[in-house]
């Protein structure tokens, strides 16, 4: 049998971590369609979109 090299697990370690990141956006993503589609508010994580702010100085 034949030993990976350390770039080779280290190569391997990140396939995975991207694979899970790209599940989990993709999970999200879904969750975002679906509340769309059944008319609920976006669940953000992020910074709330930028909007209109009225700013008042006396």
């Amino acid at each position: 049998m034949q030993k990976k090299t350390e770039a080779e697990r280290q190569a391997a370690l990140k396939a995975e971590r991207l694979a899970a990141k790209l599940r989990a956006n993709l999970q999200r993503r879904k969750a975002q369609h679906r509340a769309r589609r059944e008319g609920a508010a976006d669940d953000t994580d992020g910074l709330p979109a930028a909007g209109r702010q009225d700013k008042t100085t006396d």
